[in-house]
Parts: structure tokens; sequence; C-alpha cells
């Protein structure tokens, strides 16, 4: 029988919590989003009305769910990247039982390689929840597909505040991005591109 979206999250929240209770190691853990911070990009995808969004960290598909359900009513999709092949098949377990799959394109890569072959300004919101020494590397090709009006969240701000904090203090010195912080689950660092052209249409399309 094929669980319903909502069982299917709260099966993946008890795995989840189970499984990181188990194991110390980050690799072997799942470190999921917060249920609040699920809703909390859910509205943010049905606000912006993402159409186009970039996810890197997959993990076991957690995340990815309240993505794709919010934009799958806006005709969109969600590319997310996961480098563990561990992580890759539960994620691909997940999305197969999810009735979402055809909203969701699951790569088995290195995020950096993904980015560097996106296309400029292809991306309505990107969410970061993956190595977070890697951010400031990867900005430059962030800040390049992101849309003029489009959305960077990066989970994990106010958990990690010193591993966060280059990055932020990178993105905040950006003249074309506005930044807060929303103090939702784990803390999520938000920026915003701005319009490059007076009157431009900040809806994907």
């Amino acid at each position: 029988m094929v669980p319903s979206l909502e069982a299917l999250k709260a099966e993946l929240e008890r795995f989840g919590r189970a499984n990181d209770e188990r194991h110390a190691e980050r690799a072997l853990r799942m470190l999921n989003i917060t249920r609040d911070t699920g809703e909390f990009l859910a509205v943010l995808v049905r606000a912006l009305q993402a159409r186009r969004i970039l996810e890197i960290g997959t993990s076991n598909g957690y995340s990815t769910l309240w993505l794709a359900e919010a934009t799958r009513d806006l005709d969109g999709s969600v590319t997310t990247v996961e480098l563990s092949e561990a992580k890759v098949q539960l994620a691909r377990e997940t999305f197969a039982r999810s009735g979402l799959a055809s909203h969701i394109r699951l790569l088995h890569e290195e995020a950096g390689r993904v980015l560097d072959r996106t296309e400029s300004e292809d991306c309505d919101l990107v969410f970061l929840d993956s190595e977070r020494s890697e951010y400031p590397g990867w900005w430059p090709q962030i800040r390049r597909v992101l849309r003029p009006g489009g959305l960077l969240v990066v989970d994990n701000a106010t958990s990690h505040p010193g591993q966060m904090a280059p990055f932020m203090d990178l993105v905040r010195t950006d003249p074309a991005f506005t930044t807060c912080l929303a103090t939702v689950g784990n803390g999520e660092f938000m920026a915003v591109k701005a319009l490059l052209e007076s009157g431009r249409n900040p809806v994907g399309s």
C-alpha cells in the first residue's frame, strides 16, 4: 500500500530521529530539516511561485518532499543533488513512494559540478543543506544561477553559527543581495537577488 504524503513525511521523521540517535558520524546521519522548516520552505515556494528549484543536500529526500509538493501545483520541479551513494538510494526509494517523482530530478554528483553547468539565472530558489565549508567556494556560481528576484535559503544558520559565518558574511557584503535570518528550526539564512531591470517580473516563466 502506498502511504499518503503526510504519512511518508512522518515515517521519515521517525526514521531520521532514530538513525541520528544511533550514529555519531556525520556521514551516517540523515540530518533532516525540522518539520517547521519544511512548512516554511513550502510557503516560500508558493509565495515566490518558484518553479525551478535547486536543492544541494538531498539526504534521504525529506526536505525534497516539502519543496516538490509545493512546486507541483505550479507545474514546477526540484533538482536535488547528493554525493553520498547510500543516501541517494534512500532518496530514490522515498521519491518512488511519494507520488512526486515526476517533479523531482535526483543527481548523484558533486554539487560544484552541477552548479558549473547550470544555466545563468536558471533557478527561482536555491536551498543549501550540505557541507558548510564548501559554501564560500560555491557562492560565485550560486549567485550566477539565481534569477533576478530569486531566493537563496540556507539551513543551520543558528545551529552552526561559527561554520556558517564566513559564508553569511560573504553574501551580506554582496550589494546585489538583501539578506535576513529567520529563526525557524535550525535557523534559515535567506538572501534575495535584486531585480536587474526596473519592472522586471520576478516570477519564473
